[in-house]
């Protein structure tokens, strides 16, 4: 399990998942490393909380070793921006990329690795809604080999499948299923990054695959769910533990 002094690479960082990250890492003891792709973004990932920041390309295995050299947690929110590649597919970096950083990580010997997959993915495909499925079904197919390469790494490993995301401020109704065809619908990425920074420190979290929601932003019913007592008092939230839904 991992502890305070550890170093946490946030990769993709300057994403919408990657900021909330930052800003729950970083009134935290945890040295945070961060990654963008873009050396004007350098200072504003600093204010989010970012102790170190690296310029990389994930496409460049030589820049995902760069990158990791060092860490002990590699929390993963790299993702392909709105545009035509969700559907048509190509070289995405929720593939190519997550897969450099996989082989990087193991190694640099890192401790755990926190993916944020998607609910739409493998077991869970049936959950997402058929026309969302489509219009990102490249992505799914993407991140579907990326879950694979970091199950088969050897690493310790927590894959988290939100919902549909939204820039809502936290809510901490998170509800956990396990097993693919659990739940769907909406939660905040402030309410992801808070499951993923907490995640390596949890050890009942290690080496498995939830899909999370929130309570309030169901859109199906739900089944197994799973109770998770996600250790992040370290992040100055107050312990809570999940809640199967009524």
């Amino acid at each position: 399990m991992s502890t305070a002094s550890d170093r946490v690479l946030v990769a993709g960082a300057s994403g919408d998942t990657g900021r909330e990250l930052l800003t729950v890492l970083g009134p935290s003891e945890l040295t945070v490393r961060a990654t963008t792709r873009s050396r004007t973004r350098t200072d504003a990932l600093e204010r989010l909380g970012a102790d170190e920041v690296v310029v990389v390309d994930f496409f460049e295995p030589a820049d995902a070793v760069r990158a990791v050299k060092g860490c002990d947690v590699v929390l993963c929110a790299l993702g392909t921006p709105p545009g035509p590649r969700h559907v048509l597919g190509g070289k995405l970096v929720d593939r190519t990329g997550v897969t450099n950083l996989v082989t990087a990580a193991v190694g640099a010997d890192v401790d755990h690795v926190v993916y944020e997959s998607a609910i739409g993915v493998g077991s869970s495909r049936e959950r997402l809604p058929r026309p969302g499925r489509l219009l990102i079904r490249a992505t799914l197919r993407a991140k579907e080999d990326a879950e694979t390469a970091i199950r088969r790494s050897g690493l310790g490993y927590t894959i988290v499948r939100p919902g549909k995301l939204t820039n809502e401020p936290p809510r901490g109704d998170v509800l956990v299923g396990e097993g693919g065809d659990t739940l769907y619908g909406t939660i905040p990425r402030a309410d992801v990054a808070r499951v993923m920074a907490a995640a390596p420190f949890t050890p009942e979290a290690r080496n498995r695959t939830f899909e999370i929601a929130s309570r309030g932003g169901l859109r199906d019913t739900p089944r197994n769910l799973v109770n998770v007592a996600w250790d992040d008092d370290r992040f100055g939230i107050e312990p809570r533990r999940d809640r199967p839904h009524p």
